[in-house]
């Protein structure tokens, strides 16, 4: 599955026939990068079965679920320099990609603002030394071979190739000028949905998968831009072992059902009262680790 909006999905068939199909029953459950079985309905399809998942990328708060896409190779969490971006959203997307043990890699687009971009620059050291990797971008709107930004996306398609990638991120963080950069059709892709589903215009308020090859073994999925997420599938027990700075320093406490919050003995909270230590809990992912375990912890309101 290639494409999804609303109640309607973009399928494609290994001989590269793409239809419209929607769901049988009420329930949509099939999401961008599912291997679907579907039949023909007149000029539409319905889909029959969604075939087993490596992975799903999702987020859930109190009232819902957002499933983003499906058999993914890794996740390329686009940040900006400016505006600054969220370390709390950052650390959300990590931890939803660890839990899933998709690779996450962090992206920050925006390098040509010069002191934005070195300050944020900093800000990201300590995920460095977690062992994420962090690639740094210029990805500008209409950019061409010749603009010296563009040499900063050059690097980029080796790591993409052969995988399947979703692109996630804020709003205002560069996603649409990053896909159009790698994906020159992805405009004409959005055009051939927009005349299927007879709506005029197709924004990113679906996903959509661009492959990035003829072969079609790379694939771009692009996602609509957010500002909340929620990670209320994750029981809290779990949160210290999908922060790696958190779980370096886990296996050092006295009891082996430590919260890491008031233990005695506890080598998670001896470890984030150390300074200047590279491998150190900084008190910034102290304080989110505590908040996030806090969130987790309340019962659900219906």
């Amino acid at each position: 599955m290639i494409a999804s909006f609303g109640r309607h999905v973009l399928v494609e068939s290994p001989d590269g026939e793409r239809r419209l199909c929607h769901p049988r029953g009420k329930k949509n459950q099939a999401v961008v990068g599912d291997r679907v079985q579907w039949l023909p309905s007149e000029d539409e399809g319905t889909i029959e079965r969604v075939t087993d998942r490596r992975n799903l990328f999702y987020r859930q708060d109190e009232l819902r679920t957002k499933s983003f896409a499906a058999n993914l190779d890794q996740v390329l969490i686009l940040i900006a320099a400016e505006p600054e971006f969220s370390e709390s959203q950052l650390t959300r997307a990590l931890v939803a990609a660890e839990a899933e043990r998709i690779k996450p890699l962090i992206a920050l687009n925006k390098r040509d603002l010069t002191v934005p971009f070195e300050r944020a620059w900093a800000r990201l050291s300590n995920y460095r030394d977690m062992g994420y990797e962090v690639l740094a971008l210029a990805v500008k709107p209409n950019e061409a071979e010749g603009d010296p930004s563009h040499q900063a996306l050059a690097d980029l398609p080796a790591r993409l190739q052969g995988k399947t990638t979703l692109v996630l991120g804020p709003s205002g963080a560069g996603k649409s000028s990053l896909v159009n950069s790698l994906v020159p059709s992805a405009r004409v892709l959005t055009a051939e949905i927009s005349q299927a589903l007879n709506s005029g215009k197709h924004t990113t308020t679906s996903t959509t998968l661009y492959w990035l090859d003829e072969s079609r073994q790379s694939a771009l999925i692009d996602s609509p831009g957010f500002q909340e997420f929620g990670l209320h599938h994750i029981p809290p027990m779990q949160l210290a072992q999908l922060m790696p700075d958190v779980r370096a320093h886990a296996q050092a406490c006295r009891f082996h059902n430590c919260t890491h919050l008031h233990e005695p003995g506890c080598g998670v909270i001896t470890e984030a009262q150390v300074q200047g230590r590279p491998s150190r809990i900084t008190a910034n992912r102290w304080r989110l680790y505590r908040e996030l375990f806090d969130e987790l912890s309340q019962p659900p309101r219906y």
